[in-house]
């Protein structure tokens, strides 16, 4: 059972938070082991792994980020899940791109900052930034739409694009990690919480 069945959801993109806030307390309290307590071994143990279904789908469906990669996985038919993940290559136009960066970076490393080094830096991290927050937005705007309400023919051009949008973030979000580093700053103050 995939996690959108899991709450009798389409496999939609763009789902309503509040309904599936509903669905969960309402599986969880079907399936919470406290009430299944007076219940015989194999039962109690149906209702904790039914429970444990339950908070992970929706862990991952109440996230759009990792509803992208979560349906991203279902469509590609393969394994969801913590270390199943395959990492997506960065496009090669942004690996272009960040040679500079990755330069300067070095430069940082090997001869410490200045004032002029670490204003350039910050800035790079800062521009870094919102292109990461346009691939997030991309991501759960624009192409859930066409995922949800486009023609079921064009839905392998939107997986092509939600893969895209998806390296581009995670490539993004690893060369932010590096500039916070360099000017030892906490990454958590630069990049969302989010695991993705």
């Amino acid at each position: 059972m995939n996690y959108f069945e899991v709450f009798a959801l389409p496999r939609r993109l763009g789902l309503d938070a509040d309904d599936l806030q509903r669905r969960f307390y309402e599986l969880s309290r079907r399936h919470h082991p406290d009430f299944h307590q007076a219940a015989p071994p194999e039962a109690q143990a149906r209702a904790l792994e039914a429970s444990a279904l339950v908070n992970a789908a929706y862990r991952t469906l109440r996230d759009p980020i990792a509803r992208v990669e979560y349906l991203l996985c279902l469509e590609e038919g393969r394994a969801a899940g913590d270390g199943a993940d395959v990492k997506p290559a960065a496009p090669p136009a942004l690996l272009a791109e960040m040679f500079e960066i990755q330069a300067a970076l070095e430069e940082a490393r090997s001869g410490g900052l200045d004032a002029a080094a670490r204003a350039t830096l910050a800035a790079q991290r800062a521009r870094l930034l919102e292109r990461s927050r346009d691939a997030e937005r991309r991501l759960t705007g624009p192409l859930a739409r066409a995922w949800d309400e486009g023609p079921e023919a064009d839905r392998p051009c939107v997986l092509a694009a939600c893969r895209e949008a998806l390296a581009t973030r995670a490539y993004l979000r690893t060369v932010i990690q590096d500039l916070s580093r360099a000017l030892g700053e906490d990454e958590e103050s630069s990049v969302s919480n989010r695991r993705h």
